[in-house]
């Protein structure tokens, strides 16, 4: 699928969507469909605002198919290479098939019906800036979609599994401040703001906390030189849960141990916590639940219902009160140099997303 490589090819980090966002709605328009761009740039902090398309059906009503245009940060060009029916990248960068291998099946399933209208009308969202903190689909006005029914393809394992439970996600950072001084001449007239945070992180209890929460300390800043005590660190981290209150728990909790490690070591700390999604688990009577098991049943795959730790914008269109749900496209390793996707897993999911227009035409 040439497409899908192009895609990929063409980089677009959160911050930098414009490039591959211009690719996509130059070949929405060349099928003859009208794209709307929003205003999220500005408050998602992306290069271009969320792009949505209509493709009348058969049937007045629409479903809604999103993926989503960003990907993480990368250094150089990704080249991608297919090696034995397998999409990678060349090079040690990712592939960005996350989220491409679904920009590129709703761009396929958009080229398919340009001639003959889908059983049903279909909505396809793109949206930017999903990667840091779904902050696109944020900043998209849902009110402004026609469908009832609503489909993530988004989430990096087998096609099959639907992901029916997804967690609250808080972000805290922290700013130590101690005192500086030359680290051979007068060591004892400095309070190092390093070792101030790593006292602070030994008390805390991080990894899988239990089988739906985790805790996680990932990025580290400070100091000015080997031969300064350092003055300031910073700290970023995270905790998420399946159960909104176990959340919130875990994120006080690492809040604790910052003030306390602060304290006892004479040092200061400016801290700051935020909820970027909450969690959420789809009713077992969701009509979209239903249409996408029976697609895949009708594809031959057997569903798994299955909860994830990772976000997605699912999150945001649930919290709106949409019938949404995440689904699984084939991508494998996403966020790594080992990203990969089977040639054939998007052509499968292109058949997905068909057997879900046919199954919501039917309802």
């Amino acid at each position: 699928m040439s497409r899908f490589v192009r895609l990929c090819e063409t980089p677009s980090p959160t911050g930098e969507e414009a490039e591959v966002a211009a690719m996509v709605r130059g070949e929405l328009e060349s099928f003859g469909l009208e794209v709307f761009e929003d205003d999220a740039a500005g408050p998602a902090g992306a290069g271009c605002g969320n792009l949505l398309a209509r493709l009348p059906g058969e049937r007045p009503d629409f479903v809604l198919f999103c993926a989503h245009l960003d990907t993480v940060p990368h250094d150089g060009p990704i080249e991608v290479v297919l090696d034995e029916g397998v999409y990678r990248s060349a090079g040690e960068t990712i592939l960005g098939a996350d989220n491409k291998a679904a920009v590129a099946v709703l761009i396929e399933l958009a080229a398919r019906h340009r001639d003959r209208p889908p059983p049903i009308g279909i909505e396809l969202l793109f949206t930017v800036a999903e990667e840091q903190g779904l902050r696109g689909a944020a900043a998209f006005d849902c009110a402004t979609l026609r469908s009832k029914l609503g489909f993530v393809l988004d989430q990096a394992t087998d096609i099959g599994e639907v992901i029916t439970a997804a967690p609250s996600h808080h972000r805290i950072e922290a700013t130590f401040t101690g005192v500086e001084a030359h680290a051979g001449l007068c060591p004892e007239e400095g309070r190092s703001a390093i070792a101030v945070a790593a006292a602070a992180i030994g008390e805390m209890e991080l990894g899988r906390l239990d089988p739906a929460t985790s805790a996680n300390i990932g990025l580290i800043r400070g100091g000015t030189s080997g031969n300064v005590v350092p003055g300031r660190c910073r700290v970023t981290g995270e905790a998420r849960s399946l159960d909104a209150n176990r959340a919130v728990e875990v994120i006080t909790a690492m809040t604790d141990a910052m003030v306390w490690s602060a304290s006892e070591h004479g040092c200061e700390v400016d801290i700051t916590t935020g909820k970027l999604f909450e969690a959420y688990e789809v009713p077992g009577d969701s009509p979209a639940l239903a249409i996408a098991e029976a697609a895949l049943v009708k594809r031959g795959h057997e569903p798994v219902r299955v909860s994830t730790g990772g976000g997605s914008d699912n999150h945001v269109f649930v919290a709106a009160g949409l019938d949404t749900v995440l689904l699984a496209n084939g991508t494998y390793g996403n966020h790594t140099h080992d990203e990969f996707v089977p040639r054939a897993n998007l052509a499968e999911m292109l058949e997905v997303c068909e057997a879900i227009l046919e199954g919501a035409a039917a309802c």
